[in-house]
């Protein structure tokens, strides 16, 4: 018996099997979810027996975005210390393409990290989406954990968090919390929606406690979680959908 002839690229195929390759259920199950109006394409209720174009269609299952594209790649990568956040570098030193050996598509990276920083970067071949993340319009959340000289009095908190001025602007943290002491260390995690170089950094020095060593564990809903310095990991459909979600509203005044 022939085997099924795999539709082509661009070819409308049916939105039940479309939802289920892109792993919201069984094919019966996705069929469920057309039949109960849960489904929408295009920001219209889906019906049973819909084709749809996997490259362009938008859909949402519960009010969540499904990207059924199977070209689409969303990766989280643990960057280490050193490691420059570009994918080639003409100095010689060690890039991101150093550690994608097994990723096959070309993709991008979502916002910087500099190289004496480690931690979260997400990487990816989907344009809009990575615009959305980085513009500052969009004000999505980026959180760290900063090394710094210890004890930390409260004050310096209440500083951040009011805000201060750099030499570029004023700047200011969404939360701060010191996570532990140890001698004449505080380990300190932060969260806040700037994206300017090095603004962390800045920040704590201006306060008189520089960054000695600093990981980005979060970029807005997502984790670095156990992911261990240089590896990377698929982002699963729930992440991605909450990225989207996060860049679903009308951008800030910026």
């Amino acid at each position: 018996m022939a085997s099924p002839r795999e539709p082509e690229p661009g070819e409308p195929i049916r939105l039940q099997k479309l939802l289920a390759a892109a792993g919201v259920g069984s094919r019966r199950s996705c069929e469920e979810l057309i039949a109960d109006g849960r489904v929408t394409v295009d920001g219209e209720v889906a019906s049973l027996g819909d084709r749809v174009d996997p490259g362009t269609a938008v859909v949402h299952v519960d009010g969540e975005r499904v990207v059924t594209d199977p070209r689409m790649v969303y990766l989280a990568f643990n960057k280490p210390r050193g490691v420059v956040s570009t994918m080639d570098d003409e100095q010689g030193r060690a890039a991101l393409a150093d550690y994608l050996g097994g990723v096959d598509t070309r993709v991008f990276h979502v916002g910087r990290l500099d190289a004496d920083s480690e931690g979260l970067l997400l990487l990816t071949n989907d344009g809009d989406l990575a615009h959305r993340l980085t513009h500052p319009s969009y004000g999505v959340a980026k959180t760290y954990l900063c090394q710094v000289p210890g004890p930390l009095p409260a004050a310096v908190g209440r500083r951040l968090r009011a805000g201060i001025v750099l030499e570029d602007g004023p700047a200011a943290l969404d939360s701060f919390r010191v996570v532990d002491t140890v001698r004449k260390s505080a380990l300190v995690e932060v969260s806040l929606h700037e994206g300017r170089k090095h603004i962390v950094r800045r920040m704590f020095a201006e306060v008189g406690y520089p960054v000695s060593r600093l990981v980005r564990t979060a970029v807005g809903p997502v984790k670095l979680g156990q992911l261990k310095p240089g590896q990377t990991r698929q982002l699963n459909r729930r992440e991605i959908a909450a990225l989207f979600t996060e860049v679903a509203h009308a951008p800030t005044a910026s």
